[in-house]
């Protein structure tokens, strides 16, 4: 291993002794200096994970947190100099975490968290207007070869518990009590603006916009899914400016 890989292995696994080879100009004790400045990496790698997951903390504290973090970053450290982009495996670290198994629900949490912070720095894309989906939606001629784009900030999320209400709770400094944490939540995340939103959706509606990322046309998609409220789910989108592109696919 080179002398670069040894020093940034043991930057970011304090399990591993002080490089060897550093030096010092001032007198100064090399290894103590490479601790301190290991300790101040480690703070603001575990400090940027924090800042991205804050419900994540709260949820376990952040003792927890903390020491999660720090073992997160020994498996995982990161690839890119953008710190928007760290922390990409913390769900499935979580979900593999056994310490985390009492919380059972934390990885999904962790998921939606993410995807809040990819709708957040995702490209921006103009929304079509009102007037132009309502004529595309009452035109017989065109309506079954209809495809929607949607805006790239939007992501879809199935979770096994009431993962939407949990992370509300904790955007109101509420609890937990009276939220079924066992009940099934899709949800949809998108950043309108510059506020990113996060709402619930029944299975239905989940599976129908998925289908219209897939550029699946609107009416097959309808057909293909359980029953839901189409109009309530295609104001969604339209209230929430989510839908960037009408397009007429050609039918065989």
């Amino acid at each position: 291993m080179s002398i670069q890989a040894d020093f940034a292995a043991a930057l970011l696994d304090t399990r591993l002794p002080c490089p060897a080879g550093l030096c010092s100009t001032n007198g100064a004790d090399p290894a103590s200096r490479f601790a301190v400045y290991r300790n101040n990496v480690q703070a603001s790698l575990i400090n940027a994970l924090a800042d991205s997951y804050p419900v994540v903390q709260q949820l376990v504290g952040e003792e927890f947190f903390r020491a999660m973090a720090g073992l997160f970053i020994q498996q995982q450290p990161p690839r890119s100099p953008l710190m928007s982009r760290y922390g990409d495996g913390l769900a499935a670290f979580i979900a593999a975490f056994e310490p985390a198994a009492e919380v059972p629900y934390l990885a999904d949490v962790a998921r939606l968290e993410r995807l809040r912070t990819r709708a957040y720095h995702a490209g921006d894309a103009a929304a079509v207007s009102a007037h132009q989906i309502s004529a595309a939606l009452a035109d017989p001629q065109t309506l079954a070869a209809l495809t929607i784009t949607l805006h790239p900030s939007l992501h879809l999320l199935d979770s096994a518990y009431a993962v939407v209400s949990i992370w509300a709770a904790h955007q109101q400094n509420a609890t937990l009590a009276g939220i079924d944490i066992t009940r099934m939540q899709q949800a949809l995340v998108l950043r309108n603006g510059l506020e990113v939103e996060v709402f619930a959706l029944d299975l239905g509606a989940s599976m129908f916009i998925r289908h219209l990322l897939n550029q699946q046309p609107l009416l097959d998609a309808v057909q293909h899914c359980p029953s839901f409220n189409l109009p309530q789910t295609l104001a969604l989108l339209i209230g929430h400016n989510a839908i960037t592109a009408l397009h007429n696919k050609v039918l065989p």
